[in-house]
């Protein structure tokens, strides 16, 4: 789950990382009361959006007087912010950050992550503060360092100086450094976060540490032990869809090509998606609807594919281990009927009474092909899509 950056800073805030001074503003005309606030003469808008690459796109602006701030604020809530990490559609700016100017003397990147094939926290720094870290390490590497924490020792002392040291850092610069990560390193595991980044963590000035951007991931799998935490989803950022199937335990995500898919087990769906493309169809979707799927829930996630106005063919592909075929059979044949459906359906059910529920469907007044096998059901769904054409 995403979190935006003043949400971040606020978690930020409470383990003892510095931030700025700041004040969020969701309301048109509420900027000078926050000036007021925070006082100054100069102040940072940021649109709050779940996406990088703000600042290009216009959504991070400096203005140095009152009415200034409030036509910037005006003019940025309710827009869409387009960046390279949105897509052509935005996302929409409900709130905005206002912050108090910072004298910067250099900027630093710092992240902490789940390296996943180390099963390891992984912390990166680089010199190149500000920039996408996906282009230093594209185009100088070397100027990333890392250090690896061992969970069963945590982060070391040791380690957090031979970064401070390497960036550069100075005597109280170093200490500070070090008292910074172990706070990062001590929110990353106590909120399940998969990923804490400050690009840019500035030197400001007066020689102080500060992290001027925020960015935090948490892990959605662990959000049953942070309720807290759990309330701060927002799902204006979020794809309709994908947060409609996230209420029924529904494992999607919405991809670009017209062959919608619909299958248990996150494995077979991939080989699903990889038969399609193989017989020259393009997947509409990834969905899963879980090893334990009932009627009710296939209804709901055909009803979820359906919406969406680019699906013009649907493949079901499920194997019935743990899930009975005629219950899934049952749940097809329900969403049909509540729902009118104009795109040809293409089914294959293997397993768990398998037989009983293409019986199901074949003996129905539907028109739903059926298939034996994966192969069989990736040509007919791929066929479907170019007669109609």
């Amino acid at each position: 789950m995403h979190l935006h950056e003043y949400q971040a800073k606020r978690l930020f805030q409470a383990f003892g990382l510095p931030v700025p001074d700041g004040e969020v503003v969701d309301a048109s005309g509420a900027a000078a009361a926050a000036a007021r606030s925070l006082g100054g003469a100069a102040w940072v808008v940021k649109a709050q959006v779940h996406a990088g690459g703000r600042g290009k796109a216009g959504g991070v602006k400096l203005v140095e007087d009152v009415e200034a701030l409030g036509q910037v604020v005006d003019e940025m809530l309710g827009s869409r912010l387009v960046t390279k990490q949105t897509g052509a559609e935005g996302l929409p700016v409900n709130s905005v950050l206002i912050e108090q100017t910072v004298a910067i003397s250099r900027e630093i990147y710092f992240g902490m992550l789940v390296d996943r094939a180390r099963e390891r926290v992984a912390l990166m720094v680089s010199a190149a503060g500000g920039m996408n870290i996906e282009d230093v390490a594209e185009k100088d590497p070397d100027a990333i360092l890392t250090e690896i924490v061992n969970p069963a020792v945590g982060l070391q002392g040791y380690q957090c100086r031979n970064l401070g040291f390497a960036l550069g850092l100075q005597g109280k610069q170093v200490n500070a450094f070090t008292k910074m990560i172990s706070a990062a390193y001590r929110l990353m595991q106590e909120c399940d976060a998969g990923l804490l980044e400050i690009n840019p963590l500035v030197v400001t000035a007066d020689g102080d540490l500060l992290a001027l951007d925020a960015k935090l991931d948490l892990d959605d799998n662990a959000l049953f032990r942070h309720p807290e935490l759990s309330e701060l989803r927002d799902a204006s950022q979020e794809d309709e869809r994908e947060h409609a199937a996230q209420q029924h335990g529904l494992n999607y995500i919405r991809l670009h090509g017209n062959i919608a898919c619909m299958v248990n087990g996150a494995g077979l769906a991939m080989a699903t998606m990889d038969l399609i493309k193989l017989h020259g169809g393009a997947p509409a979707n990834f969905l899963d609807v879980g090893g334990g799927a009932t009627a009710d829930k296939v209804a709901e996630a055909f009803k979820l594919i359906l919406s969406d106005p680019q699906v013009e063919a649907i493949l079901v592909n499920i194997f019935g281990g743990i899930v009975r075929c005629d219950l899934i059979a049952e749940g097809i044949l329900q969403a049909i009927t509540e729902v009118d459906v104009t795109v040809p359906i293409v089914v294959r059910l293997e397993g768990t009474n398998a037989a009983q529920g293409l019986a199901l469907i074949e003996q129905s007044s539907l028109t739903v092909q059926t298939a034996s096998d994966l192969t069989e059901a990736a040509e007919k769904v791929v066929a479907a899509i170019r007669g109609a054409d």
